[in-house]
């Protein structure tokens, strides 16, 4: 998917901007603050219906706004290419919300009955500074990371994941109760447990065999091959039945109130050189790792999804990278098998030399205090 055109209306900093974009590179300047991250949050909003960043929907409207609105119009792959014919359909999608009420999207003026509808149908990966905490954070985020990409090829998956998650919370509560809860009900919620967790460990454990060699690969490319670097899938129904594992340990489960055992404690260890990387990489390191991980998942995406190449947002990734290191990524996703690309640097002057042998189609937005201005013609667009 290409999008061709964004217009923000009263989305976080930003009062009022459309945006005709390049099908290839779109770079956003701008120093720290001035709304850069906000264009790209909105990008990701169109694919997930919400924002990566501010998980109460009423944070991303303009202060002292009441309502806010985007729309993206969005053309195929061809879109830009030599390839066009012309007749290229465009697919709108909006949102729109109220203060107080809750969002509606539509697709091409039609309302989704469930947001889940919508999920999938603009592939999306982002690289942001907060990744680091895939590596240095909890389980929860690289298990979030799973499911991120498992939902946006997989509506059965993502029901899956709300089914599990149910019979969690209904077990959790039964388990934190003064009395003694009932047998028969709590065997109920466990087999729904073990049934819907079954079905994600086998999606997580092929999305992992994939996704390891693609990481591997494009790990020595940026790093050029100094590191040696591996992903290992970790979870509880490797040691058998997970109905099984789960009822082992109920009498542990009743006195802690919660579940011990489960997809939900599922983890992707993070290796350099076999040992965890948050104990043995530096910054650099780091920031390597996760840009590798990210590439990798889009490919995964990009071969899994029929026709269809997802966007990427790469939100300053730059900084803590040697120059080598960033020459390579561009490099890398400047190449045919990635498509749309958006790019946000503090440095215009870094930016525009690595841009000044580019053949490729590319524009740079000026952003300053949530206005954005085209490089080229220096006015609002």
């Amino acid at each position: 998917m290409i999008l061709k055109k964004l217009s923000l209306i009263n989305y976080k900093n930003i009062a009022e901007a459309t945006l005709r974009l390049s099908p290839k590179m779109n770079c956003l300047i701008g120093r720290n603050g001035m709304g850069k991250t906000n264009v790209l949050d909105a990008v990701y909003y169109l694919s997930f219906c919400r924002s990566a960043n501010n998980p109460v929907d009423a944070q991303v409207i303009r202060h002292n706004e009441d309502f806010m609105m985007l729309e993206g119009v969005y053309g195929n792959d061809a879109y830009g290419s030599a390839e066009m014919t012309g007749d290229e359909e465009e697919i709108t999608f909006t949102c729109g919300m109220k203060r107080g009420t809750k969002k509606h999207f539509r697709r091409d003026k039609k309302e989704y009955k469930r947001l889940s509808e919508h999920i999938g149908q603009i592939p999306l990966i982002t690289v942001a500074p907060s990744d680091t905490l895939l590596i240095e954070g909890g389980s929860e985020e690289r298990r979030r990371l799973m499911d991120l990409v498992l939902s946006q090829l997989d509506l059965s998956y993502m029901e899956a994941l709300g089914r599990y998650n149910k019979a969690l919370l209904q077990r959790n509560t039964l388990l934190k109760q003064e009395e003694e809860p009932d047998t028969e009900l709590l065997a109920l919620w466990e087999e729904q447990m073990a049934a819907a967790g079954e079905y994600l460990y086998q999606k997580r454990d092929a999305f992992v065999r994939q996704l390891s060699p693609r990481f591997q690969e494009f790990h020595e490319r940026i790093s050029g091959g100094h590191d040696s670097v591996a992903l290992r899938y970790v979870s509880h129904c490797q040691r058998g039945p997970l109905l099984e594992v789960i009822q082992r340990d109920r009498f542990k489960d009743r006195a802690v109130g919660y579940s011990l055992h489960g997809v939900h404690r599922d983890d992707l260890e993070i290796l350099l050189e076999g040992h965890e990387m948050k104990r043995e990489g530096s910054q650099g390191q780091l920031k390597t790792f996760v840009i590798a991980l990210k590439l990798a998942q889009f490919d995964f995406l990009r071969h899994t999804r029929a026709n269809t190449t997802p966007i990427l947002l790469l939100d300053d990734i730059f900084d803590k990278l040697d120059a080598q290191r960033v020459e390579q990524i561009v490099k890398l996703v400047s190449g045919e098998e990635f498509g749309q690309i958006f790019i946000t640097d503090t440095n215009r002057d870094h930016l525009d030399q690595i841009l000044a042998n580019c053949t490729f189609d590319h524009k740079t937005f000026l952003v300053e205090d949530g206005t954005i201005h085209l490089k080229e013609e220096s006015q609002d667009v």
